[in-house]
């Protein structure tokens, strides 16, 4: 049978979002609304296909990778020829040396510094609770999630200056969609932020090669400085694209991810009550439901919002025909939000992840860190980290709110587009259901 072509999206429309400034994720939902699953959108020279259908999706990242390649990432000015940035042959070298570091025996060791670093969250939100300090949720977020990589690449825990210097990952993270697009430009820009991450990372590998291991033992970090030792490859340039590498996707995604969570909670507070109801503190039972928790939170807030790939030769996708040279996008934030898969689509309901929770089955329906061989490799880990802190915080206290932000910014992850204000309560004190403002 002969495939279809691609079903486009008017483009006057395209011309009317332009003019009014339009946000790229409005667009490609007015795409999916008109045409579902597979549809093409004209946004530069080259034909550009939204692929959002779990059989496409399917398709595009697991069934045929080889088809379906990355170009480049948004992010590489940051992490050089790092793991998410390479292809190729490369790509395929440095994602067998961390794969191991990440799968069931890998992550064993991790998980005393996972504890170490939810339980220095929660002693800084008893000291919250104690003095009535306001402080900001997301920030909070950001400091757990790079205090645990931390700990887990050079087995230190996150100390005052380093946590300081290292902010500058998220300046250059939250710049990275209003950067011009010439490569020198942009990094002139963000040129002292570049060298403060440089600074960091020079001195924590030169501490590596001396064999200077932390409290914890050495980290994923002396993994990297091994392989620079036997594999030519392994430059000390691409030993410090790894190690940012790694620090960017190792807490940017885990810290949106549970600033999102507690603002859903905020809104639907009942969640919260029920997750704790599930059974004693420790039991599998409340285990499942903090993942729920988590799993809802990454259905609505995915750490891989939109996947852009690059077709090097043509194919058939569920049915219709996509030319050679073209963009092809896939979009979990849309797929998550598909009624057609998962009802009430806008509602957080973390029951659709417990037992006998309904949600859709195949791979393409639910894909918060991608599917397929570039999938991402630290999806155990940044579970693992995100229950490991909500199983501390959860029982004892609950953030009050002061404001919530209007919506959401999109960027390499899906951000709340402003700061997150609040004090602590009492964990078992009810409180009123507020409204907020409204969410992205």
């Amino acid at each position: 049978m002969a495939a279809h072509a691609v079903p486009e999206l008017d483009p006057a429309e395209v011309e009317r979002w332009r003019a009014e400034g339009g946000e790229l994720i409005d667009l490609l939902a007015r795409a999916r609304e008109r045409h579902g699953g597979v549809t093409a959108v004209r946004l530069g020279p080259r034909p550009t296909v939204l692929v959002t259908g779990p059989e496409a999706v399917q398709h595009v990242l697991a069934l045929r990778p080889d088809r379906y390649v990355k170009r480049s990432h948004r992010a590489r000015l940051l992490i050089g020829d790092g793991v998410l940035a390479a292809t190729g042959e490369a790509w395929k070298r440095q994602r067998r040396l961390l794969q191991s570091q990440f799968t069931g025996t890998g992550m064993r060791r991790y998980e005393r510094r996972i504890a170490g670093a939810a339980r220095a969250a929660a002693g800084r939100w008893e000291g919250y609770a104690h003095t009535g300090e306001v402080f900001d949720l997301g920030e909070e977020m950001r400091h757990f999630a790079l205090d645990t990589i931390w700990r887990s690449l050079t087995g230190h825990p996150l100390d005052p200056v380093t946590a300081r210097e290292l902010a500058s990952v998220a300046a250059v993270v939250a710049a990275l969609p209003q950067l011009p697009a010439d490569a020198v430009e942009a990094r002139d820009l963000v040129a002292r932020d570049l060298a403060r991450i440089d600074a960091v990372a020079r001195e924590a590998v030169t501490a590596a090669r001396r064999g200077e291991p932390g409290p914890d033992g050495p980290g994923l970090l002396q993994v990297l400085v091994d392989a620079s030792r036997e594999r030519p490859e392994y430059t000390d340039r691409l030993v410090r694209d790894e190690l940012v590498t790694l620090l960017v996707a190792g807490h940017e995604t885990t810290a949106t991810t549970l600033t999102w969570l507690y603002l859903l909670l905020d809104r639907y507070p009942g969640a919260r009550e029920e997750a704790l109801a599930a059974g004693g503190e420790g039991s599998p039972a409340r285990r499942e439901a903090v993942q729920a928790l988590v799993s809802e939170t990454l259905r609505l807030y995915p750490s891989a919002w939109i996947l852009p790939r690059y077709t090097a030769e043509a194919d058939t996708v569920a049915g219709y025909a996509v030319e050679a040279d073209s963009d092809v996008l896939v979009c979990p934030y849309l797929t998550h939000r598909d009624p057609g898969l998962w009802p009430d689509p806008e509602r957080f309901d973390p029951r659709r992840f417990t037992d006998g929770g309904r949600r859709p089955g195949g791979t393409g329906a639910y894909l918060p860190f991608g599917i397929g061989p570039r999938a991402c490799l630290g999806t155990q880990f940044a579970l693992r980290e995100s229950t490991a802190l909500l199983e501390a915080l959860l029982p004892s206290h609950v953030p009050v709110l002061s404001s919530v932000p209007r919506g959401a910014t999109y960027s390499i992850t899906v951000r709340p587009d402003g700061p997150t204000p609040a004090t602590l309560a009492p964990g078992r004190r009810d409180r009123p259901v507020r409204t907020g403002g409204r969410r992205g």
